[in-house]
């Protein structure tokens, strides 16, 4: 994620901010130009930037699922670029449900920023029936919520399901532990799931990357629901740590490449960030060359999947590091193999091919 300053008085901003904290500004964020922006109001309730004479509204969600990205004036509909993929929301008159949602709509924002900045086609079925990306987030009635049957959060034919449970920490932890994941996160699921979007959208379509990537990932024509029903009885293989980026990459290959898409979504986002800050990491102690390094580069348009790859390790190392120095569990909690590095290149190399 890139840093922000407010164009009005220069003060640094976050993502998600609809204010600015200093000179009170109202702030939106343009989707066309990935860009949060200082505005000013215009007439008929519409906002204008102050670095152009382009008109805007606020999207409908902004008060209740606290969205700052804005619509064009002229754009027939309500909802902005990331709000108007969604299918279903909650039951909004539950204060349970609203609080839940919102977390669960921040996550989707940071997802759609990143698919904006590798210039993926980000299209919702109201407009691409056939191939566009759709949201459904659901409420489950086994978890406390009032809503509906068990959720299961998943994705088919472009509709990602989102149990809302999973925007609350207490139950994120418990289905963490009782997955035995290292890692669960709201903005994880995101990444994975829209993996699965992507493999039927970029994959599937070209038999020449389809091929190269049943070599790599294994042949998707395996069974999925006995795959996972072996799964979850006996657990993963002994040797997956060699192979895979997490336990439940071994599980089936459309499982190990929505976990090698989300991966590669973590560290380029990462990275970004750090290359924001100027970050550089030249240990005292342990100086291996191995663990010096500078984010130095945008990785959202790196050409060079080695360049992100040797710059990666030596990052999560120290972060991980001031983690535990706070008593937090790490911020990346994996080991990536060669053969998993080589699926996360693969991933890198199709993205880049995309948006060529």
């Amino acid at each position: 994620m890139k840093l922000f300053e407010c164009e009005g008085c220069g003060n640094a901003i976050y993502f998600e901010n609809t204010t600015c904290e200093v000179c009170g500004r109202a702030l939106g964020f343009r989707s066309d130009r990935r860009a949060l922006v200082a505005l000013d109001p215009a007439d008929d309730g519409r906002l204008q930037p102050l670095d152009d004479d382009s008109l805007f509204r606020s999207c409908a969600n902004r008060e209740p699922g606290g969205c700052n990205w804005l619509v064009p004036a002229e754009a027939e509909g309500d909802y902005c670029t990331a709000c108007c993929l969604n299918r279903t929301v909650p039951d909004l008159s539950n204060p349970d449900h609203q609080q839940l949602w919102r977390v669960l709509e921040g996550g989707k924002r940071r997802l759609v920023y990143s698919l904006l900045r590798f210039g993926l086609p980000v299209e919702s079925k109201a407009d691409a029936p056939e191939q566009g990306l759709a949201f459904d987030f659901l409420a489950d009635a086994v978890t406390g919520f009032r809503e509906g049957p068990q959720v299961m959060t998943g994705h088919a034919e472009g509709l990602i399901t989102i149990n809302i449970a999973e925007a609350d920490p207490a139950k994120r932890e418990e289905f963490r532990q009782s997955m035995a994941e290292p890692y669960r996160t709201v903005l994880g699921h995101f990444r994975h799931e829209v993996g699965h979007y992507y493999w039927e959208r970029l994959v599937v379509r070209d038999p020449a990357y389809l091929e190269s990537c049943r070599a790599l990932f294994g042949d998707e024509r395996e069974d999925y629901g006995a795959a996972l029903e072996r799964h979850y009885e006996q657990g993963p293989p002994a040797d997956w740590p060699a192979r895979f980026v997490s336990a439940y990459a071994s599980s089936h290959p459309w499982e190990d490449w929505a976990e090698t898409w989300a991966h590669y979504l973590h560290m380029v986002d990462t990275l970004e960030t750090a290359y924001a800050f100027g970050l550089r990491v030249r240990p005292k102690a342990g100086a291996s060359p191995d663990l010096s390094a500078a984010a130095s580069f945008d990785p959202y348009r790196e050409a060079d999947f080695a360049r992100i790859k040797e710059t990666w390790l030596p990052l999560t190392f120290a972060v991980n590091s001031l983690n535990r120095s706070m008593g937090q569990a790490d911020l990346y909690p994996f080991v990536l193999s060669p053969p998993a590095e080589e699926k996360i290149a693969f991933v890198h190399d199709l993205i880049g091919r995309t948006r060529s």
